[in-house]
Order: C-alpha cells, then sequence, then structure tokens
C-alpha cells in the first residue's frame, strides 16, 4: 500500500545520475516531487518523462526539486536523461528500497509502480498518484498542489 497523503514522506538518501547524494530530508523547506517509474527507455516512462519535462516545467517554477526514480543505474539515467533532454534530476534506486519505503514497488516485476509525490516544505505528503505499471498517469493536478 502507497503512503497517503497527510503521512510524513519517509527519508532517503539515493545517487543522482552524477553519482551525488540526494537525501530527502537535507530538502526541508523546499517543495519536493518524487516521480517513480519502472525503467528507463520503455514507451510508457519515455512518454510520461518528457511530459514532465515538456509540459509541466511549472512545478520547478514554483520551487520545486523535482526528482525521477527508478530501478536503474546512475550510468542508464545519465544516458536516458541526455538522450531524451530531461531537466529532473534522475535518482537510482537499484534495489528498489526507497520505492519499498513509498509502497510502490512491484517485487514480481522488481520494479516501480508508476507514482508522484509531492511533498510540502515540511516533508509531509500532500498529493500522490499511483497508477500499476501498464497505467500511465495524469499529471495536469500536481502543480496545484506545490506550495
Amino acid at each position: 500500500m502507497a503512503i497517503a497523503v497527510g503521512q510524513e514522506a519517509p527519508d532517503f538518501t539515493l545517487v543522482n545520475e552524477d553519482n551525488e547524494k540526494v537525501t530527502l530530508s537535507e530538502l526541508r523547506g523546499t517543495p519536493v516531487v518524487l516521480v517513480f517509474y519502472p525503467f528507463a527507455f520503455s514507451g510508457i516512462c519515455t512518454d510520461e518523462l518528457c511530459s514532465v519535462r515538456d509540459d509541466y516545467s511549472s512545478w520547478e517554477e514554483k520551487g520545486a526539486k523535482v526528482f525521477s526514480i527508478s530501478r536503474d543505474s546512475r550510468f542508464v539515467q545519465k544516458v536516458f536523461k541526455e538522450k531524451e533532454g530531461l531537466t529532473q534530476t534522475m535518482l537510482a534506486d537499484t534495489k528498489g528500497e526507497t520505492a519499498e519505503k513509498y509502497g510502490v514497488w512491484n517485487a514480481a516485476a522488481a520494479a516501480a509502480e508508476r507514482a508522484t509525490f509531492v511533498i510540502d516544505r515540511d516533508g509531509k505528503i500532500v498529493y500522490a498518484i499511483h497508477n500499476e505499471i501498464p497505467n500511465a498517469r495524469d499529471h495536469s493536478e500536481v502543480e496545484q498542489h506545490i506550495s
């Protein structure tokens, strides 16, 4: 079961595409959007992350830090980001531990399900979308929850 709106966002430390550590708790005071996705370079994932790049740049304009998270290595994340011209930071959750903390790890597929969480400046989940792997998300309501 995915973590619910109103709960404190579970802390994590992951490496980004440039092998820099990112710790969620160090971002307190800043809104954060986490976009979990199953696999880099797959059809729906590519469409969704390119949509975040093309249609939702306003998230960052409102001050949010945006992170896309999958089980792919930082090396794959870096190539995926460069190939698709993605602007969000890519985080490598290679063992699925962070996806598991958020209740979106699909053990049978060995991948995160499609989930997006908006975390407020105080570290609370204020909005969540959670879809099974084959079902794309609609991110149109995310922005109104970033403050």
